[in-house]
């Protein structure tokens, strides 16, 4: 269906979350596939191909950097072409990426070529995430209408951290039972699978199109891009190194840990999930990174398990709803039709800030010890606290 130029939202008489269903399954069945092939593609790259460290870091890694390089290219072609359309062309190019794997099983006898199209193959998922996630995101927000855009966000990333919870340990038993011709074969179905689910979906008319205003929508974004940035540290030094401390200090229940922080952060997205759209994005922001700064002061000052994984839980809990809290925040300060590149300009703010966490706190860690990490955790949170009060002030005075 072609979609013509329309209104910025449907006039619906009460939006109706059950049309996100099928949005929230491609979503889910996106990250099944990138998340099938964490715990093996490295092992691949390094055990049957024989690449050292080095080349297994480039071809995991590729994915995140082409994923961050095409956010706003992602989001233009969002505001252009239509959120159906980039759904759509999401799944098949992910899709293609599961037959560059399929190819590079083929040509396993020659290990460069092999590699070298592996990488392609993640080339593709980058671009192809891309598009998916931010169509289902503006799609969903078009169809749910402007007061449930944290809704439609918080959501999102319930399907996101779900499927990857899922695809991890499926993915280490196709590996283990079929090997890397498995995982390919998985990769390249899942996607075509997911396709009807959203090619029969009523396409909705994206908003006159005017020419990409990049500086405009990406110093409107630019507050709460800095928040999500500095909250995202903490979060990602419970997932990246929590388990080394706990390893370092001889205490047990690693499995305890993990389990916390993600119960914790399901629950915030899936019970608290409302409150951006009905009390403002600024104030739930705030009260999250708060009790982020606790989690994370927690965590350092730990002398024992319980009281560490009493700051996972707090880490979890606070960091869950400040996406899309200030993911409210951002787009309120632009226009409909630049939706789709304020959400790319937005989320590249996080994408860094995912890339930078481990060298830094690993960093912070080889000079100070493992403790620091959430000391430096809770300063950056502290500093997250002051930008997300700077916005509740503007907020307060646009409303007055």
């Amino acid at each position: 269906m072609t979609e013509q130029p329309g209104a910025a939202f449907p006039q619906a008489p009460e939006p109706r979350a059950a049309a996100l269903l099928p949005l929230i399954g491609a979503v889910f069945t996106l990250y099944l596939v990138i998340g099938l092939a964490m715990p093996v593609l490295p092992l691949y790259v390094h055990n049957d191909l024989g690449f050292d460290t080095f080349i297994v870091g480039i071809v995991v890694g590729s994915q995140s950097l082409v994923a961050v390089v095409s956010r706003m290219g992602a989001g233009v072609f969002v505001d252009s072409r239509g959120v159906k359309l980039a759904v759509l062309l999401g799944l098949l190019v992910s899709a293609l990426s599961g037959g560059f794997y399929l190819v590079a099983v083929f040509f396993a006898g020659k290990a460069v070529l092999s590699v070298v199209i592996l990488t392609l193959g993640r080339f593709c998922l980058g671009v192809g995430e891309n598009l998916l996630i931010t169509g289902s995101l503006c799609w969903g927000m078009t169809l749910m209408g402007p007061d449930r855009v944290g809704q439609v966000m918080a959501w999102m990333g319930t399907a996101i951290f779900g499927a990857i919870a899922v695809s991890t340990p499926l993915g280490n038993a196709v590996y283990m039972r079929y090997g890397f011709l498995g995982v390919a074969i998985t990769a390249t179905l899942l996607p075509l699978l997911a396709l009807p689910l959203v090619a029969w979906l009523r396409s909705v008319a994206p908003p006159p199109h005017t020419k990409p205003p990049f500086m405009k929508v990406a110093g409107a974004v630019w507050g709460p891009g800095v928040g999500v940035a500095l909250s995202g540290v903490g979060f990602g030094a419970v997932t990246t190194f929590i388990t080394l401390l706990f390893v370092n200090r001889g205490w047990g229940g690693l499995w305890i840990v993990l389990s916390v922080l993600s119960v914790s952060f399901m629950a915030g997205r899936l019970v608290l999930g409302h409150l951006p759209d009905k009390i403002g994005g600024a104030r739930v922001a705030m009260g999250c990174i708060l009790v982020e700064i606790l989690g994370q002061g927690a965590i350092w000052l730990a002398q024992g398990p319980a009281l560490a994984v009493a700051g996972v839980a707090l880490t979890g809990l606070g960091y869950s709803l400040i996406y899309p809290a200030l993911g409210v925040e951002a787009l309120r300060r632009v226009p409909p039709e630049h939706r789709g590149l304020a959400m790319g300009s937005y989320t590249v703010f996080l994408d860094i800030s995912m890339g930078l966490t481990g060298p830094v706190l690993g960093l912070a860690a080889d000079r100070a010890g493992l403790g620091a990490i959430y000391f430096v955790g809770m300063l950056l949170a502290m500093g997250a606290a002051i930008v997300i009060f700077r916005l509740l002030q503007l907020s307060r005075s646009a409303s007055q």
